[in-house]
């Protein structure tokens, strides 16, 4: 098992492509093509987990957030953030992040907490924006077929809750090729009229590269005319945040006891009681302040996030309770969530969950 694998693994559960501009998942440190012994999945890859890593002979960790965020212009032990690289090189050992990639997972962060608090029918609490594809193309239509079926195969088609999707229009085709060419139908440098179909699908942003490869693999002709356009059409199982609901409504001090048992907080940091009954809920594993506003457009009655400033409190106007309940305690269960996918896919294989606690923040 190389570092490749156990990337591709991941990146099938929650595509690097749809992570935020400002992110830096991926592999940090390491060779994609280094064999693995063991890899240790954490929350953060401080140094105390690479240690746990080097006693556990494990010479890779897949860690949620990504220990190099910006740039290093000097690695010289003199931070955290470089003593960690310096260890890893030096016994080593690959460091791989996906971080808002799984943000943005339908069964990512967000999902997690969902099901911790008990909450069903889920939805996006903010979609990402051009995650939805469409090819346009000409193909003769005795090839349609194939061409059509072979881009099924490969996951276009879908948009939504709905597969194999694609819209055909009959018409005819001309072409001539010139000396330099090779026409696989019709005759050089003589002008080819050829009934064709314009084919038009669907497909997710990250398959983009796999899409056009299987377009250029099955078309029979020499030059393949075709066009990429970004749909306007809301994602429904990319984005950050989800919304769910309780089986019930229940009162806001019931909701309070519900986030500290569920997460595992000590206590709740939130905008004012208003006596109000909780059943819609959004949730945002980390900082969350950014999707307030979408919160209150979905009508929740409550939200639950982490990182909420003094002021952010006041814009809760009654409308909802905000619940902050720490970084790390929102985003804690997503090294179980990393580790129940990578030993399904990959049983038998030396994967361990990091016992290391590394939040920063303690309470007293």
């Amino acid at each position: 098992m190389k570092v490749q694998d156990i990337m591709s693994c991941i990146e099938e559960f929650c595509p690097l492509a749809y992570a935020e501009d400002f992110d830096n998942v991926g592999l940090l440190v390491g060779n994609s093509q280094q064999e693995v012994s063991g890899v240790l999945i954490s929350l953060d890859t401080l140094e105390n987990v690479v240690d746990e890593a080097i006693e556990k002979d494990c010479n890779m960790i897949v860690s949620f957030h990504p220990i190099i965020f910006s740039g290093l212009k000097k690695i010289t032990g003199k931070t955290y953030v470089e003593r960690v690289v310096l260890k890893a090189i030096k016994h080593d050992i690959a460091i791989y992040a996906m971080h808002t990639a799984l943000d943005n997972s339908w069964n990512g962060v967000s999902d997690r907490m969902c099901d911790e608090l008990g909450l069903r029918n889920k939805s996006i609490l903010i979609p990402q924006k051009g995650t939805i594809k469409k090819l346009s193309t000409f193909v003769p239509k005795k090839d349609a077929d194939k061409v059509r079926n072979a881009l099924f195969a490969v996951g276009a088609g879908s948009i939504g809750n709905y597969e194999n999707c694609s819209f055909n229009v009959e018409g005819l085709g001309s072409f001539q090729g010139n000396e330099a060419s090779n026409p696989t139908i019709g005759t050089k440098g003589e002008t080819h009229f050829e009934e064709e179909i314009q084919l038009g699908i669907t497909f997710a942003r990250h398959l983009e590269g796999k899409v056009i490869q299987t377009l250029h693999e099955t078309h029979p002709y020499e030059e393949v005319a075709y066009e990429i356009t970004t749909l306007e059409n809301t994602n429904q199982h990319i984005g950050m945040g989800m919304i769910g609901e309780l089986e019930k409504p229940i009162n806001e001090v019931h909701f309070m006891t519900l986030l500290k048992t569920k997460m595992k907080v000590p206590v709740v940091r939130h905008s004012a009681l208003s006596g109000k009954m909780i059943q819609k809920v959004a949730v945002l594993g980390g900082s969350g302040s950014f999707a307030i506003d979408a919160a209150k457009r979905a009508g929740v009655d409550a939200y639950v996030t982490a990182d909420l400033k003094y002021h952010d409190f006041y814009k809760a106007e009654g409308k909802l309770i905000l619940a902050d309940i720490g970084h790390y305690e929102s985003e804690q269960y997503t090294k179980n969530l990393l580790f129940e996918h990578l030993t399904k896919k990959i049983p038998n294989f030396a994967f361990i969950l990091s016992v290391e606690n590394t939040n920063p923040i303690k309470y007293s």
